[in-house]
């Protein structure tokens, strides 16, 4: 079916404000599923907050021409599922991982994250950076390790003068 210039126009202007807040992109070719499944993993992605969007590719190239996803051009080739995540870059990464675990049929050609054009076969990767909180509990935790083991370490000290003294205390109380 064709579509009219002002069509192909609202895509492009749909499609380049979800590129535009993006932090990572994932293209896969969906052919083979059906639309209850499609209908399933745009669900799932709603849900994950990943933007999902099947563009032609000439529309898709202009779309990423000019921004960090650039690098993915040359790779926009034959019928792709386009998923961009927004707050956690790992988002899209892990939805179309988890959805090709059941549907074999669709298959990552590329990804994208901060202008550099990463292979198929970092999915996994890139499906498996924590999330922001995750990030952050983490990085918490490395800094108030240093912290507690100067506590730990000051306050045995103590305890074991504290030992001491009640040892040669009942030691006195037993003769």
């Amino acid at each position: 079916m064709a579509l009219k210039l002002a069509d192909k126009q609202a895509i492009v202007a749909d499609v380049s404000q979800a590129v535009a807040n993006a932090s990572s992109a994932v293209a896969a070719d969906y052919r083979g599923l059906s639309v209850t499944e499609m209908t399933d993993m745009r669900r799932r992605a709603r849900d994950a907050g990943v933007y999902v969007r099947v563009v032609r590719n000439t529309l898709a190239r202009r779309v990423v021409e000019d921004t960090d996803f650039a690098c993915m051009k040359d790779a926009l080739v034959g019928p792709l599922l386009l998923a961009f995540s927004y707050e956690e870059p790992g988002a899209a990464a892990k939805l179309i991982r988890d959805f090709a675990k059941d549907h074999d049929k669709l298959e990552v050609k590329v990804l994208a994250m901060g202008g550099q054009l990463l292979e198929a076969s970092q999915l996994n990767a890139l499906a498996s950076l924590p999330t922001r909180d995750e990030a952050i509990a983490q990085l918490m935790s490395v800094m108030t390790a240093p912290i507690t083991q100067l506590a730990r370490t000051l306050s045995e000290t103590y305890a074991t003068v504290v030992r001491a003294v009640h040892a040669v205390a009942e030691q006195k109380q037993a003769n």
